[in-house]
């Protein structure tokens, strides 16, 4: 049983969880979140934690900022894309039971306004963005350091936000560049 109540999208989503975890879900309807579901997952983070579990596309991205802007100290777990999608649909209910709980066992919980540890010229360095490959580049590292896709400025506050080590950041570059990207 996972302590935290996971926070998901819809119906075949908390299906989808309720094979491969045994835990709670807060549905919030899709991307049109409201007062009533902040107040519970408001009631929730304060009870036993939250752990956000959005789709990998804008709807789920917007959804995730939502809650994080209104609910602090949310945990975040990421399914990549490629992991969520089935027959060109994309959602954590086109996830493996396996795909959910390995994203469950690497969430990380948000700090705003927490110190960079990576900076933007290190971005830059590492062909993360300005670089023909930048946006394949960020997906790969994205996926191995479970934070999800997203463009050039919001990684680089995603890697503040979830205080990404150097040590995990030079650890999966060097996988990219062993994969060749």
């Amino acid at each position: 049983m996972i302590k935290e109540v996971i926070v998901v999208e819809g119906r075949d989503d908390t299906v989808a969880i309720r094979r491969a975890v045994e835990a709670d879900t807060i549905e919030t309807g899709g991307s049109a979140i409201n007062q009533r579901i902040l107040k519970r997952i408001a009631l929730a983070q304060e009870r036993r934690g939250v752990i956000v579990l959005t789709d990998p596309d804008h709807a789920g991205e917007r959804i995730r900022k939502i809650i994080a802007n209104k609910v602090p100290g949310c945990k975040h777990a990421f399914i990549p894309e490629a992991d969520a999608t089935r027959k060109g649909d994309i959602g954590v209910e086109n996830a493996s039971p396996e795909a959910i709980r390995h994203a469950l066992a690497r969430v990380h919980t948000s700090y705003e306004g927490a110190p960079s540890l990576i900076d933007w010229e290190d971005l830059i360095a590492a062909g993360l963005i300005v670089h023909p490959q930048a946006a394949a580049r960020r997906m790969e590292m994205g996926n191995l350091l479970g934070i999800g896709y997203c463009n050039g400025k919001q990684f680089h506050k995603r890697l503040s936000v979830f205080q990404i080590t150097r040590e995990e950041f030079s650890t999966a570059l060097a996988q990219i560049e062993r994969e060749g990207l």
